[in-house]
């Protein structure tokens, strides 16, 4: 079974059109044509994970609909989507996902567990047509040819364009799940921060007061009993753990778990810091510069920030930011641009280590917060 996905409603190029048969007229079997024509099946199949129910998803379900008077949609069961990314939600939830967001539509979709690659395809009988992309069209001909070994009529490949994002690549849900993304294809950082210095205001200000994350109490003249308690929080996250701030940096350290992506600007409560003298750049792949002053975020900040994560997210490298200024507003870039399941700390002077898993709703939060920022004269 396969599956792909398609556009979205946005003025980029490449994104927003209505979805797109590729392929139309070309012919890809012996004896069948990928028309997608005037015909309706009764029965129509369409395979695959169905991660993070995204704009993709809903194109290619209803371009299916619109061929099929009922569509079985067979989804990969947990064992199989597990162990490609312990990430993956339950065939549950990503079947829920998909009824709630089709509303009456779903009505026509019944749903099923794929527990191998090519499902009932190449033996079901009822069916007679399936759908695709074309990275997953070979494998449509795989199945057409099992079928036709058994004396069975080939199944009408429809191959549905993919949707694209703001970036004009393809909305997947591992781009999602990698942060890269969210559901609708769009970057979760606003524009104007690329180019231009951005300024806190008091509305925004007001909203940070209160930590983003749990409070973990431990005191401050010994940091490792509340980072010791963090670790233990922490084990088996998918991301990288991310920490911010001198004495977060120098505690995982000074512990024995040097953080992989780590921010630092050589002060605490804003006044020098002199135990930042001992964080030990050489433990980590790549060391960063750039300047954020304070109440501001900056380009500068947001490319460090940038490639720290995509270093770790393609290979595995660790990072130390250091920021000229202060790095306090640094969170705000990261949880909208790091992996789902990450996890960024930063201490709370006096109280302990705020901890943070990032998800959807982290970066949600952040996106609506960056949105108050106004831009520096």
């Amino acid at each position: 079974m396969n599956h792909g996905t398609t556009p979205q409603s946005d003025k980029r190029p490449g994104v927003g059109q209505a979805p797109e048969l590729c392929c139309e007229g070309r012919r890809y079997a012996p004896g069948h044509t990928t028309t997608g024509g005037g015909k309706i099946h009764e029965v129509g199949l369409i395979g695959g994970t169905f991660d993070r129910f995204h704009i993709g998803h809903r194109n290619l379900l209803m371009s299916g609909l619109s061929k099929c008077k009922a569509i079985e949609v067979w989804i990969t069961s947990d064992s199989i989507a597990r162990d490609k990314d312990i990430r993956i939600y339950s065939w549950n939830k990503r079947v829920d996902e998909i009824k709630l967001a089709l509303g009456t539509d779903s009505e026509r979709l019944s749903f099923h567990e794929l527990t191998n690659l090519h499902g009932p395809a190449p033996t079901h009988e009822q069916a007679s047509a399936i759908f695709c992309t074309s990275e997953t069209m070979s494998e449509c001909e795989t199945i057409n040819t099992m079928r036709g070994e058994s004396d069975l009529i080939e199944l009408e490949i429809i191959c549905v364009e993919h949707t694209m994002s703001w970036d004009g690549l393809p909305i997947s849900s591992s781009r999602i799940r990698n942060g890269e993304i969210d559901r609708e294809g769009k970057s979760w950082i606003p524009d104007s921060f690329e180019s231009s210095d951005m300024i806190m205001t008091s509305e925004v200000e007001s909203e940070l007061k209160d930590p983003f994350g749990k409070l973990i109490p431990g005191p401050e003249d010994n940091p490792s009993i509340a980072m010791k308690e963090v670790l233990n929080m922490t084990k088996g996250c998918y991301g990288p753990l991310i920490a911010v701030g001198d004495v977060t940096v120098r505690t995982l350290q000074d512990i024995g778990r040097t953080a992989d992506i780590g921010l630092i600007d050589g002060r605490t409560k804003r006044q020098v810091w002199d135990g930042a003298e001992g964080i030990d750049s050489s433990l980590y792949d790549l060391v960063f510069e750039c300047t954020s002053p304070a109440g501001k975020l900056t380009p500068s900040l947001l490319s460090s920030c940038q490639e720290a994560i995509t270093s770790w997210t393609k290979e595995e490298k660790s990072s130390l930011i250091i920021v000229e200024g202060e790095e306090d507003l640094a969170p705000l870039f990261l949880h909208p641009l790091a992996p789902i399941d990450s996890v960024i700390l930063y201490g709370q002077p006096g109280r302990g280590v705020v901890i943070r898993r990032c998800g959807e709703d982290a970066k949600q939060r952040c996106r609506r917060l960056l949105s108050g920022f106004a831009a520096s004269e």
